[in-house]
């Protein structure tokens, strides 16, 4: 017999297996990209690119997880997060960081709250006034809109590659 979990166990342990399939679909898109569509976009100026999208949630997610929750100083420069190119390789370390730093951020919030609520690295005005709990869904809603996002730019790369391959457009 094992022994009972409490509701924040099981909410902890429901969060983290949501977050861990939102991870697995990001992980789905990179493995069908190459070191060249991982850096291309569908409507250049306009649409992010699948590294931007990865370096993004990378960098969002280590900003309210690890500097606002945890109190870890995490720098952030938002904006060179959307420009940032780089490999398959180099996008799976970045998910593989999130993985790992995740459930520490989810324990962190259930053991003390938010520790830096002034931490640096958003656009958002209300940062200062938003709980833990707040926090932990705002990562996984970027996350998963993100997931959304990359599986768009995947297709769209991809069939234009498959299009100009076949000696159209």
């Amino acid at each position: 017999m094992t022994d009972a979990a409490t509701p924040a166990e099981i909410d902890a342990r429901a969060y983290l297996d949501v977050a861990a399939e939102v991870f697995d679909g990001i992980a789905s898109v990179l493995a069908s990209l190459d070191d060249a569509s991982i850096n291309r976009t569908p409507v250049p100026g306009t649409v992010n690119t699948v590294f931007a999208l990865v370096t993004h949630v990378h960098g969002m997610a280590c900003y309210w997880g690890g500097s606002v929750i945890a109190g870890e100083r995490n720098p952030r420069d938002r904006a060179a997060e959307f420009r940032a190119t780089g490999t398959v390789a180099e996008a799976v370390a970045l998910l593989a960081d999130l993985r790992t730093r995740l459930p520490g951020w989810v324990r962190a919030a259930a053991s003390g709250g938010v520790r830096d609520p002034h931490a640096p690295g958003t656009s958002r005005t209300d940062a200062a006034d938003v709980s833990a709990a707040w926090i932990l869904q705002h990562i996984l809603h970027e996350c998963a809109q993100h997931l959304g996002h990359m599986e768009i730019c995947r297709d769209l790369v991809l069939d234009a590659v498959q299009e100009n391959d076949r000696g159209g457009v």
